[in-house]
């Protein structure tokens, strides 16, 4: 029989235990601060309809589907959780309670040239709230608070959460008589710190056909920096020529001024004209959230309000704001940088038991107790010698060992080895949980970003 080399497909992720161990622990960081602040969890099917998924087609977003015939079903892989979280609220809306508030956590698959950090199926982190008819700018004021809570969750300090407001964009466009690029405009904006101003320039008078005058207006605007309040004074200066740009600044003035109140502190948080976000569904705030330390990966965490979900799929309007953080990516990044902690217990279990004796039932007592207690257990079984054990517990990197012997079994007692310190001491089965529960108990709070 011919064996066929074992391979994984470019584009596609797989880990070895220890770090799966820690990309759980980043997933279980998320679901857990992600459900403080409300949200109920939602799966959807990986596989949908095409005519379902395409509805907001064409582009790019067909060309990088994952598309295919199943008997006489034309069936697509989900491109992200936005579409099937829009579908989702369209088919149940009776029986929702509005605003609804979700997470997902959740694969997706796109046909784009695989490269370093670029992957074809990767996990997706998303929270959106869905409106019924309206949805208070407050719910967009939250979002900037819930990244804050997960990042630093999660671990990180070094951390810059960017916003804007589209209609301040919009508004300021329709002041230069520029609408109808207004898209174009906000697209090429959004390349500005990859790219520079000249380039950006470039675009904007050859490529779009504005003016010299109106290129340096528009640059002039997006050069405005200082703190987040010099930032909207220096907006108030354009208060009272336009409805939507006044609207706009109003909805960002509220976003700002309630960091204090959601414990964002001001370094953590700024205002920068600059963010647009690509998307042209995106109609108020907009969120990117960039590591200072690392600028160059770019926004690790985005999204934005937007004012028709579902349009696709009903003509009730439903209104929301979300944001996305692309996982896999994102555990990438902080591996390839170093970001990783290697603090972190990874073991499979808080403890192995080694049976010394051909009665095994004392060793299956003891980590039965250990399990009743919320402790990890693993009884190692094989006819091994000694050291083959202790390799294996080692490799494992497993806390702590116990040794269940004739003498042990004996006395009622169990000997525990503390595998950081090489420490052995003899103790009951309770004495000898209570342990390992404060050791394990001091490690629990460890992150699994270690900046």
């Amino acid at each position: 029989m011919e064996r066929i080399k074992p391979h994984t497909l470019s584009g596609f992720m797989e880990l070895l235990p220890k770090k799966q161990v820690l990309m759980e622990k980043l997933m279980d960081t998320i679901r857990r601060v992600y459900s403080l602040y409300g949200f109920t969890p939602l799966d959807t099917p990986l596989i949908e309809s095409s005519e379902v998924l395409l509805a907001k087609g064409g582009g790019e977003t067909e060309k990088q589907i994952y598309r295919f015939q199943k008997g006489d079903s034309d069936l697509s892989l989900r491109f992200d959780l936005t579409v099937p979280l829009a579908k989702y609220v369209a088919m149940n809306y009776a029986e929702l309670t509005f605003p609804f508030r979700r997470y997902q956590i959740g694969k997706v698959y796109r046909g784009e040239r695989a490269q370093r950090g670029r992957f074809r199926e990767f996990y997706q982190a998303d929270i959106d709230v869905i409106g019924d008819g309206s949805l208070d700018i407050m719910n967009e004021a939250e979002v900037p608070s819930i990244i804050y809570r997960l990042f630093t969750e999660l671990g990180l300090t070094k951390f810059v959460i960017r916003v804007n407001n589209r209609k301040v964009l919009t508004g300021f466009y329709e002041l230069l008589g520029l609408s109808q690029k207004a898209a174009d405009i906000m697209r090429t904006v959004d390349k500005l710190e990859k790219i520079g101003p000249e380039k950006v320039r470039g675009i904007l008078t050859e490529d779009l056909g504005i003016s010299e005058e109106s290129a340096g207006k528009i640059l002039d605007f997006m050069a405005v920096r200082g703190t987040n309040q010099e930032v909207l004074n220096a907006l108030e200066a354009y208060r009272g020529q336009n409805e939507t740009f006044d609207r706009g600044l109003d909805e960002l003035s509220t976003v700002a001024g309630s960091l204090t109140a959601f414990g964002v502190p001001e370094d953590h948080f700024a205002l920068d004209l600059t963010i647009a976000r690509g998307l042209d569904y995106y109609t108020g705030t907009v969120y990117e959230t960039v590591l200072t330390d690392h600028p160059e990966v770019g926004s690790v965490c985005s999204g934005g309000r937007y004012d028709d979900l579902a349009g696709y799929y009903t003509d009730k309007k439903l209104p929301g704001v979300g944001i996305s953080i692309g996982l896999t990516r994102l555990f990438f990044i902080l591996d390839d940088v170093g970001l990783l902690s290697g603090d972190v217990p990874t073991a499979p279990a808080d403890v192995l038991i080694l049976p010394m004796t051909e009665d095994r039932s004392w060793a299956v007592s003891f980590a039965t107790a250990l399990r009743a207690a919320g402790i990890r257990a693993q009884i190692y079984a094989e006819p091994k010698k000694f050291k083959a054990k202790m390799t294996y517990a080692s490799r494992l990197g497993v806390p702590f060992t116990a040794f269940l012997g004739e003498d042990e079994i004996a006395a009622g007692e169990v000997s525990v080895k503390n595998m950081d310190t090489g420490e052995q001491t003899r103790l009951t089965f309770d004495d000898a949980i209570g342990a390992i529960r404060a050791e394990l108990d001091g490690k629990s709070a460890l992150r699994p970003i270690a900046e």
